[in-house]
């Protein structure tokens, strides 16, 4: 769960994708379940933070403002799903992630 909520803290900064990697590297040696879903979180975000640099040169086009606003409520919506999924000790894959991380 701490995977999922902290790149909500960092979002606004461009940096939501240190949260999930420290608990990727901390406390996923520990537990398959933990870096299990570090990594669905930290790929998101990498997901995320490209599309969201696409989004913004297309900005210029004026097609991407509402991609923009499209990504921002998928986020926040399958941030706190994730979130809600690992505190109920079930998996939860992200939509329209790439995987970078395995």
């Amino acid at each position: 769960m701490v995977a999922h909520l902290s790149s909500f803290v960092a979002a606004y900064v461009a940096l939501g994708l240190i949260g999930p990697a420290v608990v990727m590297a901390t406390m996923g040696q520990r537990s398959a379940f933990v870096r299990r879903h570090a990594v669905e979180a930290l790929n998101f975000n990498i997901s995320v933070l490209i599309y969201a640099l696409v989004s913004g040169v297309l900005a210029f086009v004026l097609i991407g403002i509402p991609l923009l606003v499209a990504l921002a409520v998928l986020y926040l919506v399958t941030t706190i799903q994730g979130a809600m999924a690992a505190n109920r000790g079930e998996e939860y894959r992200y939509p329209l992630t790439i995987r970078f991380v395995s």
